[in-house]
């Protein structure tokens, strides 16, 4: 049989690429006679600079920036000379990852640094800029980006506004006097969002970053006064766009402030990566992340590859470290497998998630019937 390995990362634990490998080792040990070929996929979050990378023969650059909270950091993007094509992965800047867990609330977070790296990749003479926003720590509507950047914004006493939280007060907004840095700038997102309202960026997604209830009145003013500003002064309604409240409104800053333009990061990843094809050759498709459940099948990587194996006609066997409504996910799915319960505990499961994820490509090795 010829067996595509297309997961997504294991998060916390595994990377796509270990997580594809530890498959692969586990169903070769039962099943050696089978052809298996890895892919592991992304979208525009953790991993998507490195995969996509890969797939561009980029190389990596270092560059001096800061973190979300402001402190030293030195980041990677990656820079493909023939095309004139950077890709920025916004994790590796302002992610959730690089900072001590519950050490600061978004409200001490800005996307400044990745404005910093911005004007490198566009020093470095990037035509086209890719940039990942998945995963990213911030809450800000791009305002510390637009800082970086040369924009300023200022409150009614005509004093500069160096907080985003203190955008409740913007009066106004200023541009550089050069806007676009890029021919083209691809901002790879799964989420659709928009950056005000009951399902906008602080609503959603805050909370997984450290709002609060009591933070969201704060939050929607101050975006609702940047925008407001914004989008008259460049005659455009971003916030009104899909995707614009992606990643903390950075979907909205990047639009907004640089003139991007959203796009799938899975649909831009599986065109590099020819997976229509891959998925052609394959007789069943295994894929899979660390929690696998209705989340799963709401754009994100692994629900987008098992829709297009349902197309196809082709048997999708799903994997997570655990899984969640399985009843459910079982439209979907020609089978599906768990490491927690049905191998070990969560503790284990995540200290040997390599281990288990290997054993349990075993078990659903053993399950295959030729």
């Amino acid at each position: 049989m010829n067996i595509l390995i297309a997961p997504d990362k294991f998060k916390g634990t595994l990377t796509g690429m270990e997580a594809a490998c530890s498959i692969r080792d586990g169903w070769s040990t039962t099943r050696p006679e089978d052809d298996l070929r890895i892919l592991p996929i992304c979208d525009g979050g953790d991993g998507f600079g490195e995969r996509l990378a890969e797939l561009e023969k980029a190389k990596p650059v270092d560059c001096q920036t800061v973190d979300a909270a402001h402190r030293p950091l030195t980041a990677k993007w990656w820079w493909q000379e023939q095309q004139k094509m950077a890709i920025i992965e916004s994790a590796c800047i302002i992610g959730l990852a690089q900072l001590p867990s519950s050490r600061y609330h978004p409200f001490q977070l800005d996307t400044f640094g990745l404005g910093k790296v911005l004007l490198e990749v566009a020093k470095r003479g990037a035509e086209t800029c890719v940039v990942g926003i998945g995963g990213s720590a911030t809450n800000d509507g791009g305002f510390g980006m637009a800082k970086a950047l040369g924009w300023r914004f200022e409150n009614k006493a005509g004093e500069a506004i160096t907080e985003w939280t203190d955008l409740d007060q913007l009066s106004l907004a200023s541009a550089p006097s050069k806007r676009h840095l890029f021919e083209h700038l691809l901002i790879a997102s799964d989420v659709e969002n928009l950056l005000l309202g009951d399902k906008g960026a602080s609503r959603i997604y805050g909370p997984q970053k450290g709002l609060r209830e009591s933070d969201m009145e704060k939050s929607e003013a101050c975006f609702r006064s940047l925008s407001r500003q914004v989008d008259a002064l460049t005659g455009h309604e971003w916030r009104l766009e899909p995707g614009s409240g992606a990643a903390g409104g950075l979907g909205y800053g990047l639009m907004a402030f640089l003139g991007g333009k959203a796009e799938s990061g899975f649909d831009f990843f599986a065109d590099r990566a020819d997976l229509n094809t891959q998925l052609a050759w394959a007789d069943l498709v295994i894929t899979g992340e660390g929690s696998l459940d209705l989340s799963s099948l709401m754009g994100k990587c692994v629900g987008n590859v098992a829709e297009k194996c349902r197309e196809m006609g082709k048997p999708c066997i799903g994997i997570g470290g655990i899984v969640r409504n399985k009843e459910k996910l079982s439209n979907l799915f020609t089978g599906i497998y768990s490491i927690t319960p049905d191998l070990t505990d969560q503790v284990s499961a995540l200290k040997f998630a390599s281990k288990w994820l290997k054993e349990l490509s075993k078990k659903a090795s053993n399950d295959i019937q030729v």
